[in-house]
């Protein structure tokens, strides 16, 4: 790949980022219009798309976002008010962006090119005189002040690791040049000897004064794409044309301590030789004492910021998903390589292989916790995308419905997170569709008009609970089993509770909708949430209120990739069931299973706990020992135990998948490579249970009655 692909590869990721950003400010610019962080925030969305667009080949885009901005610089400056219909066009517009960034353009049909409707749109925001078909460096603010000449201070010091972004210093000093007459002057003295010069390290600063027409923001605008990456003070010093202005400008000393050339403590002491400045300010009777303290606390105090603002920087890299992906094969292969040689120590006398084994273990566990630590990110930047999906969708099926979000601080592994989106997609338009009612079907409910979906994710042990909650009419179990039998999904005289019936919406070619629309009607979609939720090793769980809303519950695993397992045997078998859903571990005798009469049932602490026998159920030949062991896990708040013949004891576990003939067996997630190299299989403990409950027998009667 040549350096001109990588940059623009690295251009689409940040434009990605941008995008999301820019949607999610002008969501929340609809509900606080007059926000002007979040106008600003959307102006520079847009300043950095066009800037970054026209930098790195992209001049589709850049010719494009120009006009948008062209339009919001003139909501910051208060000239045009926020308003639906901007909106409207601001985000078809985000989407223009992504078709354009998405699509080669010798492969653009002139039918799905929205650009000029959109610009004709945009358009309407603008005079007739700023209609301009080419970008111009900068807009001007409208102020009359503003069009005199001024004299503007610059002082840019980049960051050390400025090159490592891409960026050159010169070419912003360039830029400055092109606004005006520009003097720079480079300071040097921080360039180390060259024994002891890194060239990947920027170590040269400069100041400029720079004669111009433009705006103090305008001249800031310059440094717009490094702003993160450098120190950056651009000061108006002078506008006007009094030539004689300068004259009563200030003394060298002031213009040092502004500058931050000079500290003024120093100023005292050289002017000590003679007579401290503050004494001659005193004496005159121009300021008293407490006034000089006074201000240089306050230099001292915004240098000391400064400075704290600095030291709490942090910095971050990219790195590419297949590298990342690519590290936690190998972390997966060094931990099943770490078991073996723990399995091999244990079975020698050996105390020096011991403790090297010991520490090993210790250092791969580390490893591992860290390695998967990468990988985990924020859910919230998915959340903040559904936003659009919900005003979008509601508008377009008449509706109104407001969309509150919470824990999007929770993190999981970013594979999970990826495979997240399009099962979540369809859960959010089956509660806007067939959840939500009406405005005029809630008034008549006695509910507000306006609905309400909640998206919330949280931890719970190893796993993160994503709920999507509405307020609407929540589902009728009698239509919804009806429908199952008119299809032909279920027999007329099955016996189904409350929550089996609601699990039929996830059966293929179900659908409760009267009519086909763009929306439901097909089918299709919540089969593919099951299906899509159940590759992640996760679960679905729905909980509704006739009239009064429904609660969907998806679980899904921290990761995919290795997890802690309590290992298990059975005859020559051995099974890792995942430590997060284990409680407790007890023992089952002969005789204590023949009291509970075969039902499959136990008494723990005064509780009855069913079972389920994995011999039995695997159908694995052999006798049991005369005392089993009770794996007890907690699985949709109910206990559940699984007998085995003995508990092998906690086993860190790197997931293999599982080949084709075995993937769609239930009750199975994967298998892992034991210590001496066999095979161990996982089990999907809510997916095993959910199988036994399915068939008829002792095993089945005891979960059914819990």
């Amino acid at each position: 790949m040549s350096t001109d692909d990588i940059h623009r590869q690295a251009f689409r990721e940040e434009a990605d980022e941008l995008l999301v950003e820019l949607e999610s400010s002008l969501l929340e610019l609809e509900d606080n219009p007059e926000n002007d962080e979040l106008i600003n925030k959307v102006f520079r969305a847009m300043h950095t798309l066009k800037g970054s667009g026209a930098m790195f080949g992209f001049d589709d885009v850049a010719r494009f976002t120009h006009d948008v901005e062209t339009v919001f610089d003139r909501v910051r400056n208060g000239e045009i008010k926020v308003c639906k219909e901007l909106l409207d066009l601001t985000l078809s517009s985000c989407d223009h962006v992504k078709w354009l960034m998405e699509t080669a353009e010798p492969d653009r049909s002139p039918d799905q090119d929205k650009g000029p409707g959109l610009l004709a749109g945009l358009k309407k925001f603008l005079p007739r005189d700023e209609e301009a078909d080419e970008p111009s460096v900068a807009l001007d603010a409208g102020d009359d002040d503003e069009s005199l000449p001024a004299v503007f201070r610059i002082r840019f010091r980049p960051h050390d690791d400025i090159f490592s972004s891409g960026n050159n210093p010169l070419h912003y000093l360039g830029d400055l040049r092109d606004l005006g007459e520009c003097r720079v002057f480079a300071h040097i003295e921080d360039i180390p000897n060259l024994a002891e010069l890194e060239p990947e390290s920027c170590r040269i600063w400069w100041d400029a004064l720079l004669g111009a027409r433009q705006s103090r923001q305008e001249v800031e605008d310059v440094f717009m794409f490094v702003e993160d990456i450098c120190d950056l003070a651009v000061d108006e010093i002078f506008r006007g044309e009094d030539s004689e202005a300068g004259a009563s400008y200030k003394k060298l000393g002031e213009i040092l301590i502004e500058r931050g050339d000079l500290d003024p403590r120093e100023l005292k002491e050289a002017l000590s030789r003679q007579k401290r400045l503050g004494d001659l300010l005193t004496e005159a009777g121009l300021v008293d004492q407490r006034q000089v303290e006074s201000a240089l606390a306050e230099q001292k105090t915004v240098k000391e910021a400064v400075q704290a603002q600095g030291a709490a920087r942090t910095s971050s890299i990219r790195v590419a998903a297949d590298k990342l992906d690519f590290l936690v094969d190998l972390v997966g292969e060094l931990v099943i390589v770490q078991s073996q040689i723990k399995q091999q120590v244990l079975d020698c006398d050996d105390v020096h292989l011991k403790a090297l084994s010991e520490q090993l273990e210790r250092l791969s566990d580390d490893l591992r916790d860290s390695t998967l630590d990468i990988r985990m990110l924020p859910i919230g930047s998915t959340f903040s995308r559904f936003r659009r999906l919900v005003r979008d969708l509601s508008a377009d099926l008449g509706k109104e419905i407001d969309l509150e979000t919470s824990g999007e601080e929770t993190e999981m592994d970013k594979t999970v997170i990826e495979r997240l989106n399009d099962p979540l997609v369809h859960l959010l338009r089956n509660s806007i569709d067939h959840g939500v009612e009406a405005p005029e079907a809630r008034e008549a409910a006695g509910k507000p008009r306006r609905g309400v979906v909640r998206l919330s994710a949280e931890h719970s042990g190893g796993e993160v609970l994503i709920r999507i909650e509405d307020d609407g009419a929540g589902m009728n179990p009698r239509a919804i089993r009806a429908k199952a039998e008119q299809k032909g999904l279920v027999a007329s005289d099955a016996e189904l509770t409350d929550k089996e019936i609601f699990n039929l919406i996830f059966l293929p070619g179900f659908s409760t909708a009267e009519k086909v629309t763009n929306v439901s009607g097909r089918g299709v979609g919540m089969d593919v949430v099951k299906r899509g939720i159940d590759l992640l090793r996760g679960g679905v769980e729905i909980d509704s209120a006739y009239g009064r809303g429904t609660v969907i519950t998806v679980r899904l695993p921290l990761t995919l990739v290795i997890i802690d397992g309590l290992q298990v045997q059975v005859g020559d078998e051995y099974y890792v069931l995942p430590l997060s859903f284990v409680e407790e571990c007890v023992g089952l005798a002969h005789d204590e299973a023949a009291k509970g009469d075969n039902r499959r049932i136990t008494n723990i602490r005064g509780e009855i706990v069913p079972y389920v026998r994995l011999r039995d159920w695997f159908d694995i030949q052999g006798e049991a020992p005369d005392i089993e062991q009770i794996v007890i896990t907690g699985v949709d708040g109910m206990r559940v135990g699984f007998v085995v013949d003995r508990v092998v004891g906690e086993h860190q576990t790197v997931i293999k998948t599982l080949g084709r003939l075995y993937r769609d067996v239930e009750g199975l997630s994967g298998a892992t490579i034991k210590g001496d190299g066999s095979m161990a299989l996982i089990l999907d403990v809510p997916g095993l249970l959910r199988a036994v409950g399915e068939e008829t027998g002792p095993q089945a009667a005891a979960l059914r009655t819990a």
